[in-house]
């Protein structure tokens, strides 16, 4: 095609430069308000329909992540016409037209420029070997670079990250998950230092070293060096140190494209028509107009109030702007949201509105615990009434309560907020019908309880009762996701007060909840993921339901829990048998049952940790971990120890991990009751049981309570006639202490109602609850609890025995199960092309008589992280 394009007589022609996420939403806002008189034609650079920018991450560890934005079908509407791999390459604002870089004329009436912004790039020697994170191509390439550097290289990939902002931290998390070493440079003393303060940059800092990801800050790079081939080995810092990298990638930022209304790139002067603004972007008015008649400008290109941002919410309310404007509305583009929440496995991050606390006489409520990596700040007016802003690191559980109240006085006390400072849950709030729940869409609270109610939702005036359906009516929770938890909370409400029943789906792919997804799969015996999948699921499953079906599974059948395709469905930990740490390598933890070992079991386990060189350590539940174990090295040293009579302490898996005991009648003068044979009993009856989470129980000979019982899980302390029994009890993030159940209970006894509690646990638990949260959750509580499991008020405590029994009968140790089978083994290898190559990047320093992980100075700035995140050992 070439020369002028045609356009339908009599429509007036609205021509979109860019075809980013703004272009899509300009086009979509246009859709919903009706086409009839119009013709839009998006000229998209890229050759990929428009896609999503926020989850970009998601498409840098799954090439095949679909990123697609909106209802595919909304481009068959004959008044839209989307063209890809077309750049527009210059604006002829007199003829009212675009010239595009294939040679290519498009006139318009109404031009919409989205050209959206580029990364920057590094500016200085070396930076044109750095890649940059901004498109699918981007993320694609890092993937392939990755790939084919560990082919080469036979070794972990070492990348380095220059940027600790947003995406960098997104980006440096996706090389991890992909098995790299990562470093993140950040010249600023803190992470994020754009929307975090200082005590919350250094949280953030603690969290993701906790994870694996070396951070260097205050620091700034120098060069980029490479070998003679042009690959990169390094990067030198100012200060003279230089940090090994296989791989470089950029995120210092981003340049708005305005290249369009530059003077020097229109011969006719046509830039000179646009005014631009200092850090570059076009300058437009509240109703997103150039100074330009027709041209009109949204999203990272377009200059407001000397402000440019790579935001999808500012993007979208301009969109949403000149739609409403060209349909003869009057629609103001009130000024920036700049709030942020970070996309980043296992850490927390918030922050929104006047973070820095920069108003006049504004006050700060803090809470840090740094050690936790903990901080939570408020800021409010001097009367401590009216919200301005929050930053949240570690827990950002108030954001979605308090962000739609940016501006508003608060409902409590601004410290009722600071949920990490142990006093509960942030208050409940209900939302004022014009608060923004979704910041992205601006989409308020009132909308979404129309569309509930059935009071101008998009199906006519029909209710909507399920969570995917809202999304789509509302747009909200459509596009960064992090308004879903209060928009599922506002659904859930709504639903109540209408004495609907709520949905409790598992996932997006599984409209059952766990406990319905439990009940079916135990129903019809079905024992594979893709059975399964078939018969309630969608789609292929994600990294919610291929896990919680996986424990299902072994918690119904007690098999190994790596066979028949299984080991596919687990976690890192799972698949290993071990738990990775932050250097890359495992610890090795065999049950001690009760805590009590034979001296003899005692010089195993230091023959084996002295052969292998493994740190030793006394754990909180009464059994010695090792660490340091490589994963080649794995079957060699269980080998040993299933040899000497061991077995694993599923130290890994959400399951029994320990019962910890004092030493009971047999040997303390205050004991009543035998409580280490009770806790060998009780660990040897539940080993290997899969749960919703991990399980931890205790056993006190007296009241004295040295085992910690009520802290536990199961607490079982002595009395002089038999038994109490303590259920529900977590330490953690929040600790809670156990409820009484039953009192002065005989052994049997004893055991048959815990038996009958943990298996109604784990058959009604949600996925990933304690016992704490289930209980307190469960309707009725403590009481609905002691009917069940005392006076089997539901019927069915012959068949929670029942399925005990089998648990136990079946039991089978997975290490011993592992070591049978060659074809199993072959998963513990460093490198799949390499099996016999250890990864000597890992090292260790030694330490009061001991090793320990070496830190990124000792190792000369490598830091070998890990790919998931560090769960406890015990």
């Amino acid at each position: 095609m070439t020369g002028h394009t045609s356009t339908p007589e009599n429509l007036r022609r609205i021509v979109v430069a860019g075809g980013g996420p703004a272009a899509h939403r300009f086009a979509d806002a246009m859709h919903t308000r009706g086409l009839e008189g119009w013709h839009v034609t998006v000229l998209a650079e890229e050759d990929h329909v428009p896609y999503d920018r926020v989850t970009l991450s998601k498409a840098l560890t799954d090439v095949d992540y679909d990123l697609s934005l909106g209802d595919m079908s909304m481009w068959e509407h004959e008044a839209l016409d989307l063209r890809t791999g077309e750049r527009v390459v210059k604006i002829n604002p007199e003829a009212k037209s675009v010239e595009t870089a294939a040679g290519n004329t498009y006139g318009f009436d109404h031009l919409v420029v989205a050209t959206g912004s580029d990364a920057a790039r590094l500016p200085f020697p070396g930076g044109e070997l750095a890649h940059v994170y901004r498109t699918l191509d981007d993320v694609w390439a890092i993937n392939n670079a990755i790939a084919e550097l560990r082919e080469t290289l036979g070794r972990t990939v070492r990348t380095v990250t220059i940027g600790g902002g947003l995406l960098g931290l997104e980006a440096a998390a996706g090389t991890m998950e992909l098995g790299a070493q990562a470093t993140v440079i950040n010249g600023s003393r803190w992470l994020m230092n754009a929307q975090l303060d200082e005590g919350a940059g250094q949280a953030l800092g603690r969290l993701v070293a906790a994870k694996g990801l070396e951070v260097l800050t205050g620091t700034y790079p120098a060069e980029v060096l490479s070998d003679d081939d042009g690959r990169v080995t390094g990067v030198l810092m100012k200060d003279g140190r230089i940090i090994p990298a296989d791989m470089v990638i950029a995120s210092i930022g981003i340049r708005p494209r305005d290249e369009l209304f530059r003077a020097g790139d229109n011969a006719d002067g046509a830039g000179q028509l646009f005014e631009l603004g200092k850090k570059g972007g076009v300058v437009i008015n509240d109703h997103c107009a150039t100074p330009v008649p027709g041209v009109w400008a949204i999203g990272e290109v377009a200059n407001f109030e000397g402000m440019c941002l790579g935001l999808v919410a500012p993007a979208n309310t301009m969109a949403e702007i000149v739609a409403d404007r060209l349909h003869g509305g009057q629609a103001t583009f009130p000024g920036f949201d700049t709030a942020t929440k970070l996309k980043l496995s296992g850490v927390d991050v918030a922050s929104f509105g006047d973070a820095f606390a920069t108003t006049e006489h504004s006050l700060e409520i803090v809470y840090a615990d740094p050690a936790r990596g903990v901080y939570q700040k408020i800021v409010t007016t001097d009367d401590a009434k009216t919200l301005l802003g929050a930053i949240f690191v570690g827990d950002a559980t108030p954001y979605m309560s308090l962000r739609p109240l940016l501006g508003r006085e608060l409902p409590a006390e601004p410290g009722a907020y600071l949920t990490a400072a142990g006093g509960g849950d942030a208050p409940d709030t209900e939302l004022p019908d014009d608060a923004i729940l979704c910041s992205c869409n601006n989409v308020a609270a009132g909308s979404v309880r129309d569309a509930i109610n059935g009071c101008g939702s998009c199906d006519g005036n029909a209710p909507v009762q399920e969570l995917g359906e809202l999304k789509t009516c509302t747009r909200a929770g459509t596009q960064c996701g992090s308004c879903v938890p209060m928009l599922k909370k506002l659904l859930e409400g709504e639903l109540k007060k209408s004495g609907i029943e709520v949905s409790k789906a598992l996932c997006e792919h599984f409209s059952l909840s766990r406990q319905e997804l439990f009940d079916a799969i135990r129903v019809l015996e079905l024992t594979s993921f893709e059975d399964i999948l078939a018969k309630y699921g969608t789609g292929a499953g994600c990294d919610i339901c291929k896990p919680t079906i996986a424990s299902i599974l072994a918690s119904q059948n007690s098999e190994y829990v790596l066979g028949a395709g299984r080991g596919t469905l687990q976690d890192t930990n799972d698949r290993a048998l071990a738990n990775m740490q932050k250097d890359g390598t495992y610890s090795v933890v065999p049950r001690i049952a009760g805590g009590e070992i034979t001296p003899k079991g005692l010089g195993v386990i230091a023959a084996v940790a002295e052969k292998y060189g493994l740190y030793t350590k006394i754990t909180g539940g009464q059994r010695i971990d090792m660490f340091g174990a490589r994963l080649e090295q794995l079957p060699e040293i269980w080998k040993e120890l299933v040899d000497a009579g061991f077995e694993s302490g599923q130290a890994y898996g959400k399951s029994l991990r320990t019962v910890k005991s004092c030493v009971g009648s047999t040997w303390c003068r205050f004991g009543v009751q035998d409580s280490v044979a009770m806790a060998i009993n009780l660990e040897l009856r539940y080993r290997g049981l899969r749960s919703p989470h991990k399980l931890k129980m205790g056993v006190s000979g007296c009241a004295r309570e040295c085992a910690e019982a009520r802290g536990k899980d199961v607490g079982v302390i002595a009395t002089d006639k038999g038994w109490n029994l303590y259920v529900g009890g977590n330490g953690g993030f929040l600790p809670a202490h156990a409820q009484l159940l039953a009192q002065d209970l005989d052994d049997d006894t004893l055991i048959t109602y815990i038996d009958r509690y943990l298996m109604y646990y784990i058959r009604t638990a949600d996925r990933l609850q304690r016992t704490a949260r289930w209980q307190e959750e469960l309707d009725g509580g403590l009481k609905h609890i002691e009917d069940v499991i005392i006076h089997d008020s539901l019927g069915i405590a012959n068949e929670l025995e029942a399925a005990m029994a089998r648990h136990i009968e079946n039991y089978q140790d997975e290490w011993a199960e592992t070591l049978k089978d060659p074809e199993r083994l072959r998963r513990f290898r460093s490198f799949v092309n390499a099996p016999d190559q250890k990864d000597e990047a890992i090292a260790f320093v030694p330490e009061r008589g001991q090793i320990r992980p070496a830190t990124n100075e000792e190792k000369g700035g490598v830091l070998i992280a890990s790919t998931i995140p560090v769960r406890g050992q015990d």
